[in-house]
């Protein structure tokens, strides 16, 4: 069930397994808070403090996070598949392992942002870049 959020406080919060599918959430204090897991499919967090949190592995497809702030976050294994990421701050952001197909980071930051190979190749190529083997 998708809700809208406004104004909430998750300060102190851990949220295990948590299922926002289709949530808006504005004007929220998410820091600090713990997230282990859940789905967060199509969820909007238009420029939310998300920076230094721990998202790793977390179901993020289709998400709106269009200028968020998520410098030093752990993205680590989360899925950003179709994903809006557009103007976001991913400054020293752990991106490894995570799905990033189809999603848009255009104007993102990504000063010092953590990838592997993949990521990298298709950060790459949205970028207008021709990846080509040796």
């Amino acid at each position: 069930m998708a809700c809208t959020l406004r104004g909430c406080t998750f300060f102190g919060a851990t949220l295990e397994g948590c299922k926002l599918t289709g949530s808006v959430l504005e004007r929220c204090t998410l820091r600090p808070m713990t997230v282990r897991g859940g789905q967060w499919r199509g969820v909007a967090l238009v420029g939310a403090g998300l920076g230094g949190l721990d998202l790793s592995g977390l179901d993020l497809r289709e998400a709106d996070l269009s200028d968020a702030d998520l410098t030093r976050a752990g993205l680590r294994g989360a899925d950003l598949r179709g994903a809006v990421v557009r103007g976001a701050r991913l400054g020293e952001a752990d991106l490894r392992g995570a799905r990033l197909e189809g999603s848009d980071l255009g104007r993102a930051v990504l000063r010092g942002t953590r990838l592997d190979l993949a990521g990298a190749v298709l950060l790459a190529e949205q970028s207008g870049a021709l990846v080509e083997p040796g």
